[in-house]
């Protein structure tokens, strides 16, 4: 049996499917609809002047995983993108550096008709949304994250911290070997990324047809030709650019205050990201709020929607008031 063309990630729902331009690729972004909304033809245009909200995924997903999010958050232009080398979205060989994927998002803002938005990321998605509030300051005007501590914060965590290293690590060095790691993530029709996501959610989430429905659409996203790969080049980039010039340039780029407003939310139980890098985060986001969510493991907003989109909603009407 051949492996699935894109086509699979395109999904029905109260949603309108998208293919838009930016940074020299092309993207597959996810649009919710409202009741009262009238598509328009050209997907530049926006459908209101309601303020935009993009959503990024994290390793191994696509848009789908903000599907509770596109369905729940109202009042404001709601889009979930598949990352650069994910999902529908082009597959070029290179550019999962920080800087090229802040590039991609900043891009993506002014592609959409907007001139600034609040970006919403999980894991890799939320290191994305980190670098673009700090390399392109004037498209961003809040971010919003769900595990996804500032990088130099799980940086410093994860070098210091015996607990935070064990989690992280592991995952992270055997990724950096040539081939296997795509073999692995795709051979038995993706059954390695089912074990991953089991292993780092709550069980409580494991036992619904949610999770069913969710691990079906993941293994047959992964086995999209160069998705697999894609996907574990952002893995790559972050360590290898940390014996780099351009990594280290890049961290000290990161280092600066974040000026805007900031919303961290994490699943009290993720077995992933530790509580430690979220408290060193504070160092660079003083200001921002920092949620607990209850019964939740590395997946928050699917394994807690409906406690995930309330937060966010508080943090939108805070922003835009």
């Amino acid at each position: 049996m051949g492996r699935p063309d894109p086509s699979v990630v395109r999904i029905g729902g109260p949603w309108r499917h998208l293919d838009v331009h930016a940074n020299g690729i092309r993207f597959h972004v996810v649009e919710a609809l409202r009741p009262d909304d009238e598509a328009p033809a050209d997907p530049t245009r926006p459908l209101t002047d309601r303020p935009l909200v993009i959503l990024l995924h994290g390793f191994g997903s696509f848009w789908w995983s903000w599907r509770h999010q596109l369905k729940g958050l109202s009042g404001a232009r709601v889009v979930a993108v598949d990352l650069r080398g994910y999902g529908g979205s082009d597959k070029p060989p290179r550019g999962y550096d920080g800087w090229t994927l802040a590039g991609d998002t900043a891009g993506l803002v002014r592609a959409l008709g907007h001139n600034s938005a609040t970006l919403v990321g999980h894991a890799d998605g939320g290191l994305v949304c980190w670098a673009t509030s700090v390399l392109h300051p004037r498209v961003v005007r809040a971010i919003g994250v769900v595990s996804s501590p500032h990088p130099a914060a799980l940086r410093a965590s994860t070098l210091r911290r015996r607990d935070q290293g064990r989690a992280l690590l592991p995952w992270m060095l055997r990724y950096q070997v040539p081939m296997w790691p795509e073999k692995a993530l795709t051979r038995h029709d993706g059954a390695e990324l089912e074990r991953l996501v089991r292993s780092r959610s709550s069980a409580r989430w494991q036992v619904g047809e949610d999770f069913a429905e969710t691990i079906g659409h993941l293994r047959q996203a992964i086995q999209i030709p160069s998705a697999a790969h894609c996907a574990l080049e952002y893995q790559r980039w972050a360590v290898r650019s940390q014996m780099r010039t351009e990594g280290r340039r890049f961290m000290r780029s990161m280092r600066r205050p974040l000026a805007v407003p900031m919303l961290h939310l994490r699943g009290d139980t993720d077995p992933y990201v530790l509580p430690d890098p979220v408290y060193r985060t504070q160092r660079y986001a003083p200001h921002g709020r920092y949620v607990s969510i209850a019964g939740a493991g590395h997946f928050a907003h699917e394994e807690a929607p409906e406690a995930v989109n309330d937060q966010l909603m508080r943090f939108l009407r805070q922003v835009y008031a």
